[in-house]
């Protein structure tokens, strides 16, 4: 029997841990270990620790939790060495993942799988080299990305993006969402400042600024964030002095299905988004959800970042699809005074988005065979392969 150790550190590896142990599970495999978030401990992985601790974004901000993190990295590559499975596969979470990784391949034999290639084509491009000495096999998102990954001697596979799979609400779901939430015929504005709480306590109050304006110009407009459980307390205090007091989506105040409905029916209910950059601006496309991307880090991240960028994107829609069809308002940009106007662009001109985001779903994958299962194929191949 086929033992499997995953590690996934924020909300967007757990979503992609979850897709792919339900793959896993139609080809058979059915002991997972691990480090994960809540849906991939439904899909039946009892995870050694909060994935939340992972969950840390910026150079500066990592700092003050250093020392804590090597710890882990011990603790879950020792969880590794005692276990002994078939294959780790890491998912995201570079600076962790891989530090657990190198230990592994110091001690073992272990064959090692990281879901999502590293951006080299973004920024750092030489950290593909460095993965190369402790991963086997990677898993990318992006259709672009394994020739850059096989130049260094990994095997890689594309895999496609499980958001392409995921399910959309229906006519019926979203005027049962509005329905029970007050919202009558209301337009809706998502807001997304992020999963991290470090993200939500530095984007909230820029957000909530930029909204201002636009409540102004739309009186009727309601504002619904979804968010995560660990992240919950940080956002209600970070949306306290916003121009509309938002309708939070918060998985602790409800059952964990109502929850996935109800942020499905906001995706498909929502006029537009604004959003941090990352993962979301791809379920927005899924849904169909015109947005801005707004996006900023500790002044010190960000000099260092934009000195060491080689695209001028951070949008995934805009790269997969090949356009810069969905406005950013990122480093210096992302002020109220800029993402007020692009969200009142956004809001006149919606149909400037659609073409990018049904284009980023068709590369993905929308259509074929479900992400997760392509990824569970390639690595149950790898392993044979390998033996």
């Amino acid at each position: 029997m086929t033992r499997v150790f995953l590690i996934a550190g924020e909300a967007s590896g757990d979503r992609l841990g979850a897709a792919l142990m339900a793959g896993l599970k139609e080809l058979g495999v059915s002991e997972f270990t691990g480090v994960g978030g809540p849906l991939m401990q439904a899909e039946g992985m009892a995870s050694l620790f909060d994935m939340s601790e992972l969950s840390v974004m910026g150079i500066v901000e990592i700092l003050p939790k250093y020392a804590h993190l090597k710890r882990r990295i011990r603790e879950t590559a020792q969880a590794i060495l005692d276990s002994k499975p078939d294959v780790v596969i890491s998912i995201d979470s570079p600076d962790f993942c891989l530090r657990v990784a190198k230990i592994v391949k110091e001690n073992s034999d272990i064959r090692t799988v990281h879901y999502v290639a590293p951006s080299v084509w973004a920024w750092r491009p030489k950290r593909a080299v460095k993965m190369a000495k402790v991963i086997d096999q990677v898993l990318t998102l992006l259709p672009f990305e394994p020739p850059l990954m096989e130049a260094v001697g990994m095997r890689a596979d594309f895999v496609g993006h499980p958001v392409v799979s995921e399910p959309q609400a229906s006519d019926a779901e979203i005027l049962d969402f509005r329905a029970r939430h007050g919202l009558g015929e209301d337009p809706v504005m998502l807001v997304l400042p992020g999963s991290r709480r470090g993200e939500v306590s530095r984007l909230a109050p820029i957000f909530g600024a930029a909204l201002a304006p636009v409540l102004q110009d739309h009186p009727k407009m309601r504002l619904v964030v979804p968010t995560t459980a660990h992240v919950a307390p940080a956002l209600r205090e970070a949306v306290k002095d916003w121009p509309q007091a938002p309708l939070i989506l918060d998985p602790i105040d409800m059952k964990i299905d109502l929850y996935r409905a109800d942020k499905r029916a906001a995706f498909g209910a929502a006029t537009g988004a604004l959003a941090a950059s990352g993962t979301v601006s791809l379920e927005l496309a899924a849904a169909n959800t015109p947005m801005v991307i707004a996006y900023d880090v500790n002044w010190i991240s960000r000099q260092i970042i934009a000195a060491l960028l080689r695209i001028d994107t951070l949008t995934l829609v805009n790269l997969v699809s090949e356009t810069r069809d969905i406005p950013e308002c990122n480093g210096k940009q992302c002020n109220p005074a800029e993402i007020a106007p692009a969200l009142r662009e956004m809001l006149a001109h919606p149909e400037r988005q659609y073409e990018a985001m049904r284009i980023t779903m068709e590369r993905l994958g929308r259509g074929g065979e479900a992400p997760g299962l392509r990824a569970a194929r390639a690595v149950m191949d790898g392993l044979e392969t390998a033996q």
